[in-house]
């Protein structure tokens, strides 16, 4: 090893150790903190845990501490909140708002935010609407119309950022007006349009399960199925590292959180096959959390959000293709409005011209970041998305079970969202202090 990579204490050690080549022989070096589980075991988790912490990595650790406490609120409040039909309920309705939020999270890994998703969610299913029901098209090729409407809509806004120079909020605010506007030419002076529920797309969305029919356990088999990918992707992961030379994580890791996994999934499965089933909008929703994380982590493209989130000029001289990285990312956010727009849609058999309207964009935003996907870019997973959306839901739920106002619920979101956003600053703060950021 050279100089120039070793540690000051290091340096300092060298003369000492030559001199007495006993000490040498007996000084135990540090442990590297990505190896602690491998080599100190369980104790190791705990280690790494409070470096984590004390270092200013909570990561989830305030949102599930908040998920806790809401669930306790509302269930000395009222019994119903923990019931399965109003979880089932629960997991239905934060899909449609969490589609948007997975592609907010993209944007917000770069340090940017679009705020035309919501208008951009609602001229998707305006789009869908017109094109079935004025123009006989076939569903499931409307679907497919209106999905790349979104992707071109987002990748319109991300060319006036990346190649004009225009700063994405004015951008995307130009998209939220025009957009918003469109939608409500489509729709007419009715500013509705029924959508037939037996059309396919529509009737996949409903609240029913017609995939995953509780007749056939299918709960319980997508429970199985995420158990064994975890399992048998995590020990692909580490018998690909371990030949490779690098950190793996440990087989006593790798079962402890398939035991988690397994507890978690099982535990869903039966509180949804208690009440209807598994709806197809958290199965879709979830699939896509997946995928995602899999382009986050996993690939090349999503190295390069990460990459340009943390630095714009490193990105750059690093050989990346700044601008076709902030386009890309903008088509995706709007790929998954338009598709966030089907789900509303579902939801109510029709095209409205309240759809992706009132609050959507701003609780999208807000699920995001409040399941832990920095605002300052650079930092985050896609799996903020689910959490996010848990907390709102949970809130916006448990709220209606006590029959107050909407307005309470507004006040309390908003509170989250601060409170998230003043923990991600002082994480930030941390981290820089312990020289990790």
């Amino acid at each position: 090893m050279s100089d120039t990579t070793k540690t000051p204490a290091a340096k300092d050690a060298a003369p000492a150790a030559a001199e007495d080549p006993t000490a040498a022989a007996a000084a135990a070096p540090a442990v590297d903190p990505r190896l602690l589980v491998r080599e100190e075991g369980f104790k190791g988790y705990i280690t790494e845990f409070k470096r984590k912490v004390k270092g200013g990595e909570l990561g989830s650790i305030p949102v599930v501490i908040g998920l806790i406490v809401i669930a306790t609120v509302f269930q000395l409040n009222n019994d119903r909140f923990l019931s399965a039909d109003n979880l089932s309920n629960i997991g239905y309705y934060m899909a449609a708002t969490g589609m948007l939020a997975i592609g907010l999270v993209f944007v917000l890994l770069l340090g940017e935010i679009d705020l035309s998703v919501g208008s951009v969610s609602g001229l998707a299913a305006a789009v869908f609407a017109v094109v079935v029901t004025k123009n006989g098209m076939n569903a499931w090729l409307a679907l497919l119309l209106t999905i790349v409407t979104g992707v071109a809509i987002g990748a319109l806004h991300g060319w006036f950022f990346a190649k004009i120079g225009v700063p994405a909020f004015v951008v995307t605010l130009a998209g939220f007006l025009g957009w918003n506007g469109l939608m409500l030419w489509l729709l007419g002076s009715s500013g509705t349009i029924n959508i037939p529920s037996d059309e396919g797309p529509v009737r996949l969305l409903g609240k029913a399960s017609f995939l995953l029919d509780q007749d056939i356990i299918g709960a319980y088999l997508l429970a199985g199925l995420a158990v064994l990918s975890l399992l048998a992707g995590s020990f692909m992961d580490q018998r690909r590292r371990r030949a490779a030379g690098v950190p793996f994580r440990p087989t006593s890791e790798i079962v402890l959180r398939v035991v988690a996994l397994a507890i978690v999934a099982f535990a869903a499965a039966m509180v949804f096959n208690s009440s209807a089933g598994v709806p197809n909008a958290l199965v879709i929703f979830l699939i896509c959390l997946v995928i995602v994380d899999f382009v986050l982590r996993r690939t090349s493209f999503g190295r390069k959000v990460f990459a340009v989130g943390g630095g714009v000029e490193a990105a750059r001289r690093a050989g990346i293709n700044v601008e076709m990285v902030r386009i890309t990312v903008f088509a995706i956010a709007g790929g998954f409005a338009a598709v966030g727009g089907m789900f509303f849609a579902g939801q109510t058999s029709s095209a409205t011209m309240l759809a992706g309207g009132g609050n959507t964009l701003m609780l999208a935003i807000a699920a995001a970041v409040i399941g832990g996907t920095s605002l300052f870019g650079g930092r985050g997973t896609v799996w903020s998305a689910l959490l996010g959306m848990l907390v709102i839901q949970s809130i916006s739920t448990g709220l209606s079970l006590l029959n107050m106002e909407a307005s309470i619920q507004y006040m309390i979101t908003g509170a989250v969202l601060l409170g998230a956003v003043v923990i991600d600053s002082v994480s930030r703060r941390s981290q820089k202090a312990a020289g990790r950021a």
